[in-house]
């Protein structure tokens, strides 16, 4: 299917046209994309899925942020691109970044997605964490690392200090 590595420096420039390609232009207006500026992403947890001739099919991005004080990490971009989708390497790219998380004891973990997809992942609405403006509450989900890691959580979403 692809292989699965962890994105080198190397392969920034690529990542990023592959999101070009995925995303809409604007991308980085979204709010998601304010918590990223000027923060280092989470390198351990930053994958890129390799086709057979070594291009970039797919990559996920992962990145430190707080809650209301609290340590989480906030998942995506993801993408794959147009030609390999409906193969699965977007979910295997999440289930390798949630698996690689939970193996490097970071409790709690969200993103901004829809949650009919992102659910059978584990993720689920979070209530009262408050992401930047202009964010659909209802887009805000989670999913806990370790057991009870969301519990009492609430507050604005913040970057991470460098």
């Amino acid at each position: 299917m692809a292989e699965i590595a962890r994105e080198e420096a190397g392969d920034h420039q690529e990542v990023e046209a592959l999101y070009d390609l995925c995303f809409a232009p604007g991308r980085e207006a979204l709010s998601s994309y304010r918590l990223r500026e000027g923060v280092a992403p989470q390198a351990e947890l930053c994958l890129v899925a390799r086709g057979r001739a070594g291009e970039a099919a797919g990559a996920i991005r992962t990145w430190p942020v707080r809650v209301g004080g609290h340590a989480a990490l906030l998942l995506g971009p993801v993408a794959v691109h147009p030609v390999r989708q409906g193969e699965g390497l977007g979910a295997l790219l999440i289930f390798e970044v949630l698996e690689r998380a939970r193996a490097g004891r970071h409790p709690r973990m969200m993103l901004v997605g829809d949650a009919p997809y992102y659910g059978r992942f584990g993720f689920a609405r979070l209530d009262g964490v408050i992401m930047p403006p202009p964010t659909n509450p209802e887009r805000v989900l989670g999913i806990a690392l370790e057991d009870g890691a969301w519990d009492g959580i609430r507050g604005e979403v913040s970057p991470e200090a460098d």
